[in-house]
């Protein structure tokens, strides 16, 4: 669907999403995250971009599992996470619009849960190529987690902390050579209707995951 196609839909409040492709499993149990190896930090920094063109292969589920982890797993036994919180309210929550449906990640669990059944992807930004990129990831933040920070705080606090996840993306992006790009310009009233919010549920952000354009590997 067009840029235009979505703005006008938009401005009617007609964006939805598509069908689902493909069955959607209610409870999606990750592997095991590879938490050691990869590539230097200097090194994975030198080529940390963004990029607006995908090819639509899906990530293989090791790939997600290992970049879930990286961007807001849990790294410790008493519950840290790889990416920081204010109070540790871990007030940010990521969702996956994937073909055959969106998905709530529960770190805890290492785990998938399904939340709605279409096709999200499209509703996940105006740009064309959210469409048929294999991976939009919506960072939502949940202010009932966030009671200790002052009401007209809240929204900063959980940008920083979306911030700082996105940059874990960008950064397991760069070392694996996959794309991806952070996107405000959303519609968050339609995201947030896709994915069932309620009005303690913050849209914050969207950012597309996938293999570069013409990629080898995604051919393969």
């Amino acid at each position: 669907m067009s840029t235009l196609t979505k703005l006008a839909l938009g401005a009617m409040g007609r964006l939805r999403p598509k069908p689902a492709l493909g069955p959607a499993e209610q409870v999606i149990k990750l592997d095991t995250p590879e938490t050691s190896g990869g590539m230097p930090l200097m090194e994975t920094l030198s080529k940390r971009k963004s990029t607006r063109e995908f090819a639509p292969t899906a990530l293989v589920m090791p790939m997600l599992s290992n970049l879930l982890w990286a961007a807001c797993g849990v790294n410790r036994p008493e519950g840290g996470r790889t990416a920081p919180s204010a109070l540790n309210a871990q007030e940010i929550d990521i969702y996956l619009a994937l073909p055959s449906g969106a998905y709530l990640y529960d770190a805890a669990a290492h785990a998938l849960r399904l939340v709605a059944a279409g096709d999200v992807r499209r509703v996940t930004g105006y740009q064309d190529f959210v469409d048929e990129a294999p991976l939009d990831i919506v960072f939502v933040a949940d202010h009932r987690k966030m009671t200790l920070v002052p009401v007209a705080q809240r929204s900063v606090y959980a940008a920083v902390a979306a911030g700082a996840i996105s940059q874990n993306i960008y950064l397991f992006a760069a070392s694996n050579d996959l794309a991806t790009v952070l996107r405000a310009w959303i519609d968050r009233g339609a995201i947030a209707e896709a994915l069932g919010l309620d009005h303690d549920q913050e849209v914050l952000l969207s950012q597309t995951v996938g293999f570069p354009a013409n990629s080898v590997r995604a051919k393969s």
